[in-house]
C-alpha cells in the first residue's frame, strides 16, 4: 500500500537527527479556546523558529539523506518551503535555487535570499513556478525537490505527530495544501492511536486535495485564488494523494474570511502571529466546533509569515 511509503522507523530517525531549532515546539491547552467551544483544544504552535514555519522539519531530514555527490538543488515555493530548503542548505553547504510566483509574499521572498538560495521569481501563481522550477532543473542537471513528493519531507514533518502523540488527542485539525505535512503526521498518529481523526483543512477557494481525496485520483483545479499561500495548491502531486487516502479521515474546506478571522484572534487573544495557511486549523475549529464538542482536539499552528497586507489587517481589525 504506497500510504506505507512513509517510513516509521524514517520519521522516528528524524526526530533525533533534524535541527534540533525546529523540534519540540511548544504544544498546549488553550484554555480560552477550550472554554468558547466545549472542546479541549491542544494547539501545536510551528511558528517560533527561525523561519516561522513548520517546513524546516521535512527540509532538514531531506538534506540531511542527500548523497555527498549532491552539491546543488532546486525547488519551487509559496514561501515556506523555500525558507526551510535554503536554511538547510546553508546549513550541508548545498547551493539552491528556489522558483516562486511573480505574486509570492515578499516578505517569505526576503527571507529564502538570506539563507543564501537564488531566488526566480516567474509563473502568476505557485504551480506555474513549479514547472518552470522543473524545467530549470532538467535543462541544468540540478536535482528538482518537489515538497510532498520527496517521502523524507513527509517523514521529517511526521516528528510534529511523533510530539502530538504525547497528547492523547481524538482528533487533530491539519491544514492541507501539497499534503506533506499531513501524510506524515497521519502516518504516526495512526500507528499509535488509531482512533484519532485526522482532519485535513483546505482553502475553499482552493479544493484540489479535497476533491482528490474524495474521487480518489488527482483532481487538478483552474485556479487557487486564496489568501492562503501556503496551502494554495491547484496541481496535486499523486503521491501525497495517495498518502491521504487511507489515513485522513475528513477534510474540510474554510474560506479566506474565517482565516482572517482566526488570525485576528489568534493574535488579539493568543498573542500568535498567524499567516493564513498557519491559521486554517483554527478556522475550522470555529466553523466545525459543534461536531468536536466534548473532545480532546489538537490544531497544528503552521506558520506564521504574515505579508504586510495581512500584519495590516490583523492590527486594524
Amino acid at each position: 500500500m504506497l500510504a506505507n511509503r512513509l517510513s516509521l522507523e524514517r520519521i522516528e530517525e528524524a526526530s533525533q537527527l533534524i535541527n534540533p531549532v525546529f523540534r519540540n515546539s511548544p504544544q498546549f491547552e488553550s484554555e480560552l479556546l477550550s472554554r468558547r467551544t466545549g472542546a479541549r483544544v491542544f494547539l501545536k504552535v510551528e511558528t517560533i523558529n527561525p523561519i516561522r514555519s513548520f517546513k524546516g522539519r521535512g527540509a532538514d531530514y531531506f538534506v540531511s539523506k542527500l548523497s555527498a555527490s549532491v552539491k546543488r538543488l532546486a525547488c519551487a515555493s509559496a514561501g515556506n518551503f523555500g525558507q526551510g530548503l535554503a536554511y538547510a542548505c546553508r546549513k550541508y553547504g548545498l547551493a539552491l535555487d528556489v522558483f516562486a510566483s511573480v505574486n509570492a509574499n515578499p516578505l517569505k521572498l526576503a527571507a529564502i535570499s538570506s539563507f543564501g538560495a537564488t531566488l526566480h521569481r516567474t509563473g502568476h501563481d505557485f504551480d506555474a513556478a513549479k514547472h518552470a522550477g522543473k524545467a530549470y532543473g532538467q535543462a541544468h542537471g540540478i536535482m528538482f525537490v518537489e515538497d510532498g513528493k520527496e517521502p523524507e519531507i513527509s517523514e521529517g514533518a511526521g516528528t510534529i505527530g511523533l510530539e502530538l502523540a504525547a497528547i492523547p488527542l481524538d482528533a487533530i485539525l491539519i491544514p492541507l495544501g501539497n499534503g506533506a505535512l499531513i501524510g506524515g503526521v497521519a502516518r504516526w498518529v495512526k500507528h499509535v492511536s488509531p482512533g484519532t481523526q485526522i482532519i485535513g483543512v483546505c482553502a475553499a477557494a482552493a479544493p484540489s486535495m479535497q476533491q482528490s481525496w474524495e474521487r480518489n485520483c488527482v483532481i487538478e483545479t483552474l485556479t487557487a485564488a486564496t489568501i492562503a499561500d501556503g496551502i494554495g495548491v491547484r496541481v496535486p502531486i499523486p503521491e501525497a494523494v495517495e498518502d491521504t487516502r487511507d489515513l485522513v479521515d475528513q477534510i474540510a474546506l474554510v474560506g479566506d474570511r474565517a482565516m482572517r478571522r482566526a488570525m485576528r484572534e489568534a493574535f488579539h487573544e493568543l498573542g500568535l502571529l498567524l499567516e493564513p495557511s498557519g491559521a486554517a486549523g483554527l478556522a475550522a475549529l470555529r466553523l466545525y466546533g459543534r461536531v468536536l464538542r466534548g473532545q480532546r482536539v489538537g490544531v497544528i499552528l503552521t506558520g506564521g509569515n504574515a505579508s504586510k497586507a495581512d500584519q495590516h489587517g490583523i492590527l486594524w481589525r
